[in-house]
């Protein structure tokens, strides 16, 4: 999560609170490891047990993150379209700028864009993680091992080193015997806490047998949501009439 938008400031607020409360009861240390092929094979059976083939073939999804911030993405060319209040933003996700409205209003003015543009790309990297971190595994800059959890059981340790959205950041992921994710906890900046605990969980299949959690309970007192989730190889496949970008 490299980047938090303003309007995730509330999420963000009782996570801090959960940190300090954590802090002082249970703080984690990130535990030791070292990357190894081991790992790598255990990443690569969560992969298919969530469709990696499947997801890379979608040309097109949409989504909402809390029911706040609104999402179409285009695939293929790593476009996405970023709604929320009376702002849109058409987004270049490879270069970071784009067309900025404001209800039917193209904004011109240079400072308001990049403004919009910056919090839309703020979204975008915290939004998206949730919506599809398991499927960044072996992005750039990632680095696997394996850590024992307390029952004897393989975990998989994804460092981000470099690259990608979510730099210095790491998350101990917990899966079943299959490969599922269930959970993970998190090693981030933003947070005092080390090895705070989000489930995921209610699982949907979509469109080609790619997978996707809707719902991160964080401590039992919040749950993160994906909700409204559409996939597909066309515009029409997420009940669009006309192509948004």
């Amino acid at each position: 999560m490299k980047k938090i938008g303003i309007g995730c400031l509330s999420i963000l607020g009782i996570l801090l609170i959960l940190g300090v409360i954590g802090f002082i009861m249970n703080n984690e240390s990130l535990p030791e490891s070292t990357p190894s092929a081991e790992a790598d094979a255990l990443a690569q059976k969560m992969l298919q047990r969530i469709n990696k083939p499947a997801w890379d073939s979608l040309n097109y999804a949409s989504w909402s993150f809390m029911d706040q911030h609104h999402y179409v993405w285009d695939k293929r060319d790593n476009d996405a379209v970023v709604s929320w209040g009376e702002n849109r933003v058409v987004l270049d996700l490879d270069e970071v700028n784009g067309d900025v409205f404001v209800g039917d209003s193209q904004i011109q003015d240079a400072d308001q864009k990049a403004k919009l543009v910056g919090e839309a790309w703020n979204y975008w990297c915290n939004d998206s993680f949730w919506f599809s971190a398991p499927y960044k595994v072996f992005d750039k800059g990632t680095e696997r091992s394996i850590v024992k959890t307390d029952d004897d059981q393989d975990a998989l340790m994804i460092s981000y080193k470099g690259g990608g959205v979510t730099p210095g950041d790491s998350y101990l992921w917990m899966l079943d015997d299959t490969g599922m994710p269930t959970a993970y906890k998190m090693w981030v900046k933003i947070l005092p806490l080390g090895g705070i605990k989000a489930e995921w969980t209610d699982w949907q299949t979509l469109q080609g047998g790619a997978m996707i959690a809707q719902n991160h309970s964080i401590g039992g007192m919040m749950n993160v949501k994906i909700t409204n989730i559409k996939s597909g190889q066309s515009i029409s496949d997420l009940g669009l009439s006309a192509d948004p970008f």
